[in-house]
Formats: C-alpha cells, structure tokens, sequence
C-alpha cells in the first residue's frame, strides 16, 4: 500500500532518508520502481524464480549501499544498474554450468501473462518461446543491451548510463545482438504480420515479440527482500 507520508518525497529524498534512518523510505522507494526492475530482470533471465531472485538481490544491495549514492545519476538509473548486473551474474553463472534457464519450455510458459497463458493462440506462445530460445544465444552483454532498448524501450543514452558504458558501446552491442538474432528470428516476422498483431515491432523482432511483464507483487514491501529480518542474500 502507498504510504501517503512520502508522496512529495522524490526517490533521492527517499534514499536520503533511509540512510537517516528512517525504516519505511527504502520501502516506498522500491514500490515505485519495481515493476520496471522486474520486467528488465525477466526478460533478461528469461525465468519468474531467477529473476525474482535477482531483483531481491539487487534489492538487498541497494538498500545496503545506499550510503555510497553521489547523486551523479538518477536514483532509477542507480537501481537499474544494480539489477543489470545482478542479471549478468546470474546469466554468467549459468552459462559456466553450460545451461540456461531461457532453453526450459517449461519455464517459458511461466513469462506469459496468467490470462494470457490461457486465452492466446498456440502460435503466439510459440513466438514467445522462440524469441527468449534465441535470446539465450546472446553473450549476456548483448542481451542486456537489447533487453533495455529493444524490449523496455529506455533511450540509447540512459541504457549507457545503466550499464555504465558509452553509447557506442550500448548501439554496437545492439547491433551485434540484432545480427545474430535476426537469422534465428527472420520467420517470425512473417508470423507475425500475418496475425496483424506485430505491425509496430517489424524494424526490431526482439520488441515485436515479448509480452508485457508482470511485477511480482511481493517483491518490495514496507521491509524490502526480507532485509529487515536479514532475509536477503548479499
């Protein structure tokens, strides 16, 4: 539930007082931005249990580091890149243990809407699967850069700024990404069209395809991936 105290608070207010001390700020803070943190981590991950995992962590991190925020970006911009890298570590983990959890069918099913999941045509979930199946080829820099450009649609310049790497670099690790995906992807476009569905997304197939992320309801309250009672992981 909003907690009314801290409706003029801007999210640096919010930073700035829980490092003062005060326990519900952080709280508040991770409410407004975590839907967005979650539907980067679950196109990323490609999994709701790894990336709700992440998103505690990144979590648990920021609520920790809190202390060292110098105000040289926006305090979203912070939070976003704390969860790109806990992505990326999750993504390097599983690509040392040679899996990934974007090749499990199963779990692909799990990145559909609950309605959706019930009410949209075979062929769209195959799209779906396909899509985060070709994705899951991509070294992880390359996905992450997508991720927040072609599916979240942030600007080049504050994708840099998430990463933190130049625009040159997010633009050639999107090109790169889209030059491997685009042969693995190509058939889709014409599925695509052919269902009237996908008509704005044709210039960037990985956008076209992925359906809207749903926020884990739970994943920040008034005491934020379990940090309060130590509950987080570091």
């Amino acid at each position: 539930m909003d907690d009314t105290r801290f409706a003029d608070s801007t999210d640096q207010d919010l930073l700035a007082s829980h490092v003062a001390g005060e326990p519900d700020a952080f709280g508040e803070l991770a409410r407004r931005h975590r839907d967005r943190l979650w539907a980067v981590a679950l196109r990323t991950l490609g999994d709701r249990e790894e990336a709700a995992d992440a998103v505690q962590d990144a979590l648990v991190s920021a609520f920790r580091a809190a202390h060292t925020f110098r105000g040289q970006s926006a305090v979203t911009t912070w939070l976003h890149r704390i969860t790109v890298n806990a992505c990326l570590d999750r993504v390097r983990k599983a690509s040392s243990r040679k899996t990934s959890p974007v090749n499990d069918p199963e779990r692909l099913d799990q990145l559909l809407e609950p309605h959706e999941s019930a009410e949209a045509p075979a062929e769209r979930q195959d799209l779906h699967r396909e899509l985060f199946a070709a994705l899951a080829t991509l070294p992880a820099e390359q996905r992450a850069a997508l991720v927040l450009v072609d599916m979240q649609g942030y600007p080049v310049a504050e994708a840099g700024r998430i990463l933190d790497v130049p625009v040159g670099t997010v633009k050639s690790r999107c090109a790169r990404g889209r030059a491997r995906l685009a042969p693995l992807l190509t058939h889709l476009r014409g599925e695509a069209g052919d269902s009237g569905e996908r008509e704005a997304g044709r210039n960037r197939t990985a956008r076209a395809s992925v359906p809207p992320a749903a926020g884990p309801r739970d994943a920040a309250t008034s005491d934020p991936a379990g940090v309060k009672g130590g509950g987080g992981r570091t």
